[in-house]
């Protein structure tokens, strides 16, 4: 690990299930204290205006008027009510309707509404001495024993919301511990209830941990829990995709081994009859067997290796694109010219000047050049050999030749790996028409063998509609 790299800790799933549960529930235990608190401070408020209500009643209680002279005697229970507020502040002040202090703090704010029409007890916030202050005022009628006169006398109560915070708080704090309680219970229940959920996933990883190199038989599914399920199936597409990959390269290693077996031996021995021989002229005989041997055996495992690439299951996609087949043909018809010059050919091209198809052009070069090879090696000297591509619905692309062509009933059988006609002489590997229709299935187009209008072999690949 580099100097610089810091450590990292691996994922965790029930770190990652406890942490998505953590943070929703934090997210909700805030929006719960803050409602809490909210709710908590309303039934303070409540509570302490019943309270100012208590203690502006008993004041009005001890308000009584003499000869038109109003006296106010303020109870030993309002005194004491003052004295409980020890968190906060009091005020009082007690004033006749035309808003003469009687007694008490002469500054405090008047009520909001007098008059005949106001009510009789109003509760309101009000700013006092830089302080934010609870104020109630009540209304109290006065009759003069003596002169039968009735007076409106004012009660006010203020107090500083410290009480009320404090209650509020206090209540706060008493929900939130049960709640962070029941929140720490809760992620206890969850982190057990993984790890009991994850015993599965842990035999199943125990499982696949004690298999052999070489076993890929499927994963068992019964007694997993139905989310196991796509995983199960994931490992068992893979293993199925290893399993196919593994079959082919042992086809490709079993192939070359019986392929290249014999003409490894005949060169071995044309190499020995060489050394053998003390006349140049025979030397030379056998020297040129033997670079036609090792000239067949090249072409061999070149097709061999052609063939392990196209197979499907060899884990190596393909890249389709638009491709001119026409101008392709064209271009490897032309580079096939010398070649069908030296074995008398006529070598042709006909059809469309363009044809746009989708495909790989390098495979297309490819089946080109299988068809051709085939087409020039079995249709004999002074053959015509005749590359076309047609347009339509379906582009088509076919070779055909004048030469023997191939029997209707061997015309799948020639499609096979290795296969050869009966009494065929000419050196082959029987590979050809096999890669010509491995490319023609890896472009999804069909692959057609019919007699050709000169008397050979018409090999057309028709490519998917467009």
């Amino acid at each position: 690990m580099a100097s610089g790299q810091a450590w990292r800790r691996p994922d965790s799933l029930r770190l990652r299930l406890l942490w998505g549960l953590l943070l929703p529930l934090l997210l909700l235990l805030s929006l719960d204290a803050y409602l809490t608190y909210q709710r908590s401070l309303a039934g303070a408020n409540a509570a302490f205006d019943r309270m100012l209500h208590t203690s502006a009643r008993a004041i009005a209680n001890g308000i009584s008027s003499h000869s038109g002279e109003i006296r106010v005697d303020i109870p030993y229970f309002a005194l004491q009510m003052f004295e409980s507020n020890a968190a906060g502040k009091v005020f009082y002040r007690v004033s006749d309707e035309k808003g003469r202090v009687l007694t008490g703090y002469e500054d405090l704010p008047a009520p909001a509404r007098k008059g005949a029409g106001a009510p009789a007890l109003q509760f309101s916030d009000a700013d006092y001495l830089g302080e934010e202050v609870r104020l109630v005022s009540l209304r109290q009628t006065v009759r003069d024993m003596l002169t039968l006169r009735d007076q409106d006398v004012w009660v006010q109560v203020a107090e500083t919301p410290e009480s009320r915070q404090e209650l509020a708080r206090s209540l706060l704090l008493g929900s939130l511990l049960q709640e962070i309680l029941l929140v720490l219970t809760l992620l206890l229940i969850v982190s057990l209830a993984v790890s009991r959920g994850l015993r599965p996933l842990r035999r199943l990883s125990a499982e696949v941990a004690s298999r052999n190199e070489d076993d890929l038989e499927p994963l068992p599914k019964a007694g997993l829990p139905s989310e196991l399920a796509p995983l199960v199936d994931a490992l068992n597409l893979h293993g199925e995709r290893l399993q196919r990959l593994f079959a082919a390269r042992r086809r490709f290693i079993d192939d070359a081994a019986h392929q290249l077996k014999t003409p490894l031996a005949v060169m071995q021995t044309q190499a020995e009859l060489a050394l053998r021989e003390e006349e140049p002229a025979e030397q030379r005989r056998q020297l040129r067997r033997l670079l036609a041997g090792l000239r067949q055996a090249g072409h061999m495992v070149a097709q061999l290796l052609q063939m392990s690439r196209l197979e499907p299951d060899n884990g190596q996609p393909i890249a389709l694109e638009m491709v001119d087949a026409a101008a392709l043909a064209r271009e490897v018809a032309l580079e096939w010219a010398a070649a069908a010059h030296e074995r008398g050919a006529d070598l042709g091209y006909e059809g469309e000047d363009s044809v746009s198809v989708r495909g790989n052009r390098a495979l297309l070069r490819e089946l080109l050049n299988n068809l051709l090879d085939n087409a020039l090696r079995y249709a004999g000297e002074g053959a015509v050999v005749t590359v076309a591509v047609r347009d339509g619905q379906r582009a088509c692309l076919e070779v055909r030749d004048s030469g023997p062509g191939i029997p209707q009933a061997e015309r799948e059988k020639v499609l096979l790996r290795f296969y050869r006609l009966a009494g065929e002489r000419r050196e082959g590997s029987g590979l050809g028409l096999a890669i010509v229709r491995e490319i023609a299935g890896r472009h999804g187009a069909r692959l057609s063998l019919d007699q050709a209008m000169e008397g050979g072999l018409r090999v057309s690949v028709y490519f998917p509609e467009r």
